[in-house]
């Protein structure tokens, strides 16, 4: 059992590095991959303590692409900081959500809420805000009763608090991936297109320009929809890969390694993606 997509404190989780790779050894993972947004800053910690408690820890990152009809996000793994086009773009997505975090923060003082930058610090972190935090200060303050519903009615796209941060499209991360000799996955597919056809369509053009897989045990996800996805997968000679996308008590329905208890990745997983890494 394995769990390629976790979240930390470092960005949009409530739990830090180390606690993520103590929870996969609890519930007796072989393999995890931290894959906070844009930033590498949690690795070394969480590989440290996957050696402590004997859980390979794989280095990763997610990212945010520009897609014309969807979010596409890209699960980018065996990433390393000596890669330097990969950490310029990395440093570029970071200052952009740090210049968005303060957009979203003005917005809504000039509707009177009362947050603050210390208060949004105190919750994600100096380096690691995200909408998760001000989510889980509008329920702190009493304005939404849940997380979701913070995102739903105000944070997501097209809503009240919602502010564009930079992206790069899928094929210059494909691109800055594989020459990093790293490998790009596509992360949760059916936030690209929910209709079948057109979503093979695009996983089929993506797999052409060097797409090395799709997340298709994802923890939310249907057994219907996983099936779609691993036959999907085979279609295109794409990895089948899965995980939870566990960010704790920001997302509390997902676990490390189980998602919603039905979440089993099997330990191959890592052996394919070790095995397409040989050949860059």
């Amino acid at each position: 059992m394995i769990d390629l997509h976790t979240h930390s404190r470092i960005s949009d989780g409530s739990e830090s590095p180390t606690r993520v790779v103590e929870l996969a050894a609890e519930v007796g993972a072989t393999a995890i991959a931290l894959t906070d947004h844009d930033t590498l800053a949690g690795l070394d910690e969480a590989i440290a303590t996957g050696g402590r408690v004997g859980v390979e820890v794989i280095p990763g990152v997610e990212v945010s692409c520009q897609y014309k009809t969807g979010t596409m996000h890209m699960l980018i793994y065996f990433t390393s900081p000596d890669s330097e086009a990969l950490v310029h773009a990395l440093n570029e997505l970071q200052d952009s959500r740090a210049g968005r975090n303060q957009q979203i923060l003005e917005l809504m003082q000039r509707d009177g809420l009362d947050i603050t930058m210390e208060e949004l610090v105190a919750e994600g972190g100096a380096t690691g805000i995200g909408k998760p935090h001000f989510a889980a200060l509008l329920l702190r303050k009493g304005v939404v009763s849940t997380i979701q519903e913070a995102f739903d009615r105000y944070l997501e796209k097209g809503q009240r608090y919602y502010v564009d941060k930079k992206t790069f499209s899928p094929e210059e991360m494909i691109e800055l991936a594989l020459a990093s000799k790293a490998i790009p996955v596509l992360a949760h597919p059916l936030t690209v297109d929910k209709d079948p056809t057109q979503l093979r369509k695009v996983i089929k053009g993506w797999a052409k320009i060097g797409l090395a897989g799709v997340e298709a045990q994802y923890g939310r996800y249907s057994i219907e929809t996983r099936s779609f996805l691993e036959e999907t997968a085979k279609i295109y000679n794409l990895i089948a890969t899965g995980g939870s996308d566990f960010h704790g008590s920001y997302k509390p329905d997902l676990n490390v390694a189980t998602g919603r208890g039905d979440l089993n990745v099997a330990d191959n997983v890592v052996d394919r993606l070790k095995e397409f890494r040989a050949t860059l």
